[in-house]
């Protein structure tokens, strides 16, 4: 590394130039060097144990957990005399802090369990795509609904992103080249730069990379250009199978280059799987020697698959079948080799289309394990894939603490020594049962909510407002009713019921059930007189149509639901969600709303962000809820409680159960609004809430959830590493 400390340093200085650190690729900013050459030869070194993280969309936006612009703020240090490290200063300081390669709960569980594993010093390194224009920005016009708008992000200006350089040629990038074959099967070659980001831990002493591959390049022909702009661009079945080419079909030439040596591969998802495909076409190499295509038989690949499959963990996510990729045999040939074409044909067969390969099928076959996302997920995996019974196990979601916990409430929890270490280690959290009864505990808790509720209905008050001015300057029609009316009459006061609700706008994930009968709603709020602010947030794919009318139909309630109630009730959308308006609405609500038709919710991580802040569900009795109620402890449950054999996995309307589900709504809903504003039943609702803290948070956290991970890996780790994984086991097993 270039000598460029002076002969003095000020304590300041002397800080930020540990934080310093030359790579292979490139100089780093956040870690030490000593952290920097430990973790990279943890994930380089030939005899090691280590992990790579495959995954479509990583969700880990720095204005919501930002360890070094956290540090540089503590040590009041806003500049550097080094150009250098100035240069890093200032860009850790003042952003930009959006990286929109993410577009929704996959993508954001992804990042929390990165950060999970940093935190826990498990040598994982995670490989996605950079997206040149992200997933998309949302407008909302009140007539029109949801516009998908193209976002530009700089990644050369965002911290903690680095564009790796050719150690022979620094002032040049590194890149990978990756064979496609063209729509005659002519080899046509891509080129992808590494940009890479770091996951760093809270106490700046470890780091997860996450390497994203930039097909933009100039090099590239147009097709892959076009297929590095948008996540999940649908704009063609061929777009679709190209990504999923450029993701899988970089992993092994990203870990060549690099010199990573994982021993197992981690498919969050199975966007990711034809890395498989190229795994199991080197061992074939290896062992039959490279003119093996000539003598190849069914056996070999079988074997092969068999061997390759020991080093494979394949995570499943969703029971809705448009979540499973299925490509066009004849599509897929235009861009893939023969060898790996034969390989779908033997591994990726589709039960209910023989034209078709199917990627979930294969990701079922070849893995070592295979992890649903809750103990209903699980069950329903099994009806939906009994094949594979034997091998599918539950390892439940959780959610990243520290991203999610509000400042308000943490500052409270450090406050506690009965809670002391709770930042390190989630499970201290199971010790506030002793604060349950706790005067200090429950009146700083609440003052902590009255403080975040404040700070969310804020920032929906002033955004009302900022529609209104823009009614006569912009195109865009305000998505909100009550940017419409007086200026008097459009504020929400935080001391109302808020119950929040924001996720992917799907049809299977009802975002309008609880207004299928609004007469009933609005009769139950004027009779009972408790006002109540209805706060919505989410995004429905640009190609999802039927999505993007569950927008429209709540945008077009609000002023009936308004007008029907005498003003009692405000219903909002507000517009472009993201990881910063999530944090906001988990833990400045009063009750988190979740309404899927069951058992389509494989696991729901909205409601344990929420938990994490102490905030009751109020929530159909599936994915983690089913886990994380607690005989109602912690929230409330409504809706059709059937077996998982006699419920139809379904998004047809007539399979939606509006009018049974809503009705269970209707006759739960008086309570849940006494035990908030009756002084009789307030404790009741305050105890709900602090349930959650000490049942909740210990379960359903990503530190809990990747020492399960750990278990299905094999990894060896060091007896310190080996004993806090036992530890968060200890307190919870999903598989039962």
């Amino acid at each position: 590394m270039q000598n460029i400390y002076p002969e003095t340093l000020t304590d300041q200085e002397t800080l930020l130039h540990s934080m310093l650190a030359q790579g292979p690729f490139g100089t780093i900013f956040g870690v030490s060097q000593k952290v920097f050459d430990q973790v990279w030869s943890n994930l380089t070194d030939e005899d090691g144990n280590s992990a790579l993280y495959i995954s479509m969309e990583i969700g880990a936006e720095l204005d919501v957990f930002n360890p070094v612009k956290t540090f540089l703020h503590q040590n009041e240090i806003v500049d550097s005399n080094n150009p250098l490290l100035s240069s890093f200063v200032k860009k850790f300081l003042n952003g930009p802090f959006k990286l929109p390669n993410y577009g929704g709960g996959l993508g954001v569980l992804a990042g929390d369990t990165l950060k999970s594993f940093a935190a826990c010093k498990i040598p994982v390194a995670a490989i996605s795509l950079l997206y040149k224009k992200g997933y998309f920005a949302q407008l909302v016009d009140s007539r029109i609904g949801q516009i998908s708008w193209s976002m530009d992000w700089s990644p050369e200006d965002t911290p903690s992103l680095y564009l790796l350089k050719n150690p022979t040629y620094p002032d040049k990038p590194l890149y990978i080249e990756i064979p496609f074959f063209d729509e005659y099967d002519k080899t046509v070659m891509a080129y992808a730069q590494i940009w890479m980001k770091l996951e760093i831990n809270e106490n700046m002493d470890f780091f997860v990379p996450e390497f994203l591959l930039d097909f933009s390049l100039p090099e590239s022909p147009h097709w892959i250009r076009n297929a590095s702009n948008h996540l999940y661009d649908s704009s063609s079945e061929k777009m679709k199978a190209i990504q999923r080419r450029m993701l899988g079909a970089g992993v092994m030439p990203l870990m060549d280059i690099l010199g990573l040596t994982a021993k197992r591969i981690h498919l969050n998802e199975q966007h990711g799987v034809v890395a498989v495909l190229h795994f199991i076409a080197e061992y074939l190499v290896d062992k039959l020697g490279p003119t093996y295509q000539t003598t190849l038989k069914d056996s070999d690949i079988l074997e092969a698959a068999k061997e390759v499959a020991n080093k494979v963990i394949y995570t499943i996510h969703t029971p809705v079948k448009a979540g499973h990729d299925r490509f066009n045999k004849s599509l897929y040939a235009g861009l893939s080799h023969t060898v790996c074409r034969r390989i779908l044909g033997l591994l990726a067969r589709d039960k209910d289309n023989p034209s078709l390969y199917n990627f979930t099928e294969f990701a079922m076959q070849v893995n070592r394990a295979v992890n649903s996302v809750s103990r209903l997920h699980r069950d329903v995996t099994k009806k939906q894939f009994p094949q594979f019974a034997d091998k599918i196990t539950a390892i439940t979601n959780g959610v990243h603490h520290l991203t999610w916990i509000s400042d308000a409430k943490a500052e409270v929890f450090d406050s506690f020594p009965e809670l002391s270490n709770w930042r390190q280690n989630p499970g201290m959290f199971i010790k506030a049962e002793s604060l349950l009864k706790n005067k200090k505990f429950r009146t700083s808790l609440e003052q902590a909510w009255k403080q975040d509720t404040e700070t969310l209905i804020n920032y929906v008050n002033d955004m009302l407002v900022l529609h209104r001015h823009q009614i006569d300057e912009t195109w865009i029609d305000p998505p909100n009713f009550l940017s419409h009316l007086h200026e008097e009459d459009i504020p929400l006061i935080p001391t109302v019921f808020t119950i929040g609700f924001a996720r992917r706008f799907s049809t299977y994930k009802r975002a309008d059930l609880i207004f299928d009968d609004i007469k009933k709603l609005t009769n139950i709020i004027t009779r009972l007189d408790y006002p109540v602010n209805f706060l919505f947030a989410g995004k429905a794919h640009p190609a999802d149509e039927p999505g993007k009318s569950l927008i429209k139909i709540i945008l077009d309630l609000q002023e009936e639901l308004y007008e029907r109630s005498n003003g009692l009730a405000k219903l909002v959308f507000i517009p472009n969600y993201d990881m910063s308006i999530a944090k906001m609405m988990v833990s400045g609500v009063h009750a988190w709303l979740n309404c899927p038709k069951r058992p389509l919710e494989a696991s729901g991580t909205s409601g344990m962000k929420a938990a994490m802040n102490g905030i009751p569900n109020i929530s159909i009795l599936d994915g983690w809820w089913m886990e994380g109620f607690h005989d109602g402890k912690t929230g409330w449950k409504f809706g059709l409680d059937t077996p998982i054999d006699a419920e139809p996995l379904s998004e047809e309307p007539a399979a939606l159960l509006y009018e049974e589900d809503s009705a269970s709504f209707y006759e739960l809903f008086p309570q849940v609004l006494k035990e908030f504003y009756d002084p009789k039943y307030r404790a009741k609702y305050i105890d709900r809430c602090i349930n959650n803290i000490f049942l909740n948070i210990p379960i359903f956290n990503t530190h809990r959830m990747i020492a399960e991970y750990c278990r299905n890996y094999e990894l060896n780790l060091a007896p310190q590493l080996n004993k806090k994984i036992n530890n968060f086991q200890k307190l919870y097993t999903s598989e039962i």
